[in-house]
């Protein structure tokens, strides 16, 4: 239990810790260029439609002046200039696709690159250490109060009585096993049974004028069995942990793979990269580097079109494509998260009226909605799967 609420509090920390430590925002930064961007585009697509507008309207007046006119040599003239005019309209549809292109592959570096500071892991987040670190003593039964006492009177009765039978030899064996139990091995799986038909048979041994002891022993039991529960149903909720950060991980490797391929695209080296944007820390510098690479990526597809006429949309295409895969499946990755940690609701509904579990357990819901708040200020997960949906101009 202790070692996997260290590994999911990492995990959380890395989703949460990047946005904490850029109070300035990568999101503002990106939204600041992606604005940018789209400004730019405007125009372009209103000087487009302008041109085909004036070129349709001279195209229908040559056609009106064709059809009317009756000199051979006047037609002549007037399809040359008709045929001008249609060239002409084919040059801006393919300079407008150039634009088009221009301003999804710049998105697309925009976005790829400002996704490094929401996926790399950075400093320990408060609320998460502290959640995870409360949820770990709850479901260690040590941490209650007279229970080191008993258990170490139970281990020695254990330890003494094993040879007079086989039930206690078996606890004895599983607890030498499981040596750190004491400090907190998770009371769930096979070692339960055992353990828990040698508490009862070290109860049954106690004299009738332990009185006391015998009411203690039974209230740890009973303690020990609903720590297991508790341990048991959290399990349900960190076998999800273990899955989303599988996913998260894969998503890392992609995503260093897209940007790494994508640097190269643009000439622009890790280095470059790592000293302007990854580790700069100037919001200002950040966003003129986020401009710098917005233009390389306008200049590559221009480069494109002119070197590679045929098949010039692929290489930026294909990019796109990763690009807007990588920010659909973090947005979803983050979705998880938020409806994983709407489970501990579940679960702290279910013992928060328990006489021996109830103050923890209202303990942690504090520090879980300390985490919740924090998820849900740096996280927007929907928004952020139907942005990656919106994100390119067709």
């Amino acid at each position: 239990m202790m070692k996997k609420c260290a590994l999911l509090s990492v995990f959380l920390y890395t989703l949460l810790s990047a946005h904490a430590q850029d109070p300035a925002g990568a999101q503002s930064l990106r939204d600041k260029v992606l604005d940018d961007i789209q400004k730019n585009f405007t125009i372009k697509t209103k000087s487009f439609d302008s041109t085909v507008s004036q070129l349709d309207q001279r195209m229908s007046a040559l056609d009106k002046s064709i059809n009317e006119s009756k000199d051979v040599r006047d037609k002549a003239d007037k399809l040359v200039l008709r045929v001008q005019a249609v060239e002409e309209k084919q040059k801006a549809i393919e300079q407008n696709e150039l634009n088009i292109f221009q301003a999804n592959y710049q998105s697309a570096m925009v976005n790829l690159i400002s996704m490094e500071r929401e996926i790399k892991p950075l400093v320990l987040f408060n609320s998460t250490k502290a959640f995870f670190n409360s949820l770990s003593e709850t479901g260690n039964p040590m941490n209650y109060e007279g229970y080191t006492k008993w258990y170490n009177a139970y281990a020695a009765f254990v330890k003494e009585k094993k040879a007079e039978s086989p039930v206690l030899n078996v606890t004895s064996n599983l607890l030498n096993f499981a040596s750190g139990f004491a400090k907190g091995v998770p009371v769930t799986g096979p070692i339960t049974s055992a353990l828990f038909s040698s508490m009862t048979t070290y109860i049954d041994n106690i004299g009738k004028k332990e009185k006391a002891l015998k009411t203690q022993s039974e209230e740890m039991l009973t303690l020990t069995m609903k720590i297991s529960q508790f341990n048991f149903d959290n399990g349900q909720i960190e076998n999800e942990w273990e899955a989303i950060t599988t996913e998260l991980q894969d998503l890392q490797k992609k995503y260093d793979k897209s940007l790494k391929e994508n640097l190269g695209i643009i000439k622009v080296s890790q280095a470059d990269f790592d000293n302007n944007f990854s580790r700069q820390n100037d919001a200002e510098r950040r966003y003129q580097y986020l401009t710098r690479v917005r233009d390389e990526a306008a200049r590559f597809v221009a480069n494109e079109k002119k070197n590679n006429p045929k098949e010039w949309r692929q290489a930026a295409y294909v990019q796109m494509n990763d690009v807007q895969s990588l920010k659909q499946r973090f947005g979803q990755v983050t979705f998880r998260i938020s409806q994983n940690l709407l489970k501990y609701k579940e679960l702290f509904d279910k013992y928060r009226t328990d006489p021996q579990l109830g103050s923890r357990i209202k303990d942690l819901e504090i520090k879980m909605k300390d985490l919740q708040e924090s998820f849900d200020k740096t996280f927007d997960p929907l928004e952020y799967i139907n942005s990656a949906n919106r994100m390119y101009k067709v």
